[in-house]
């Protein structure tokens, strides 16, 4: 509940505020977002199969984060920010994918 109300807070706060992201960390933004939605989807399918903790969530949460934001620097740092950035989408896209097929399934039984 807390947490789809802060996400809810947060988008609002986003159209309105119009915060804008420093220049050194426009490369991380989106593999932020796509590591937060991966974590977002996992927890509605954890939550869907009853079995949803509100602590390994929010570890989950930031881990994915960080370690996403991590992979990334690693990446810039030897020169291939953007084929890392690739790989950390398509990973995470895959979980995506992944957590919302098994919703659907939950869901709509199909």
């Amino acid at each position: 509940m807390y947490a789809a109300l802060a996400l809810v807070v947060g988008v609002l706060a986003g159209l309105f505020l119009h915060p804008t992201v420093p220049d050194w960390l426009a490369p991380y933004l989106p593999i932020a977002v796509v590591a937060a939605l991966d974590a977002l989807f996992g927890g509605l399918r954890a939550r869907l199969d009853k079995i949803f903790d509100a602590k390994v969530f929010v570890i989950s949460f930031v881990a994915n984060v960080l370690v996403a934001a991590f992979i990334v620097f690693l990446g810039d740092q030897l020169g291939v920010g953007s084929q890392l950035s690739t790989a950390v989408v398509v990973v995470l896209g895959i979980r995506i994918f992944g957590n919302a097929a098994a919703i659907r399934r939950h869901i709509f039984k199909a």
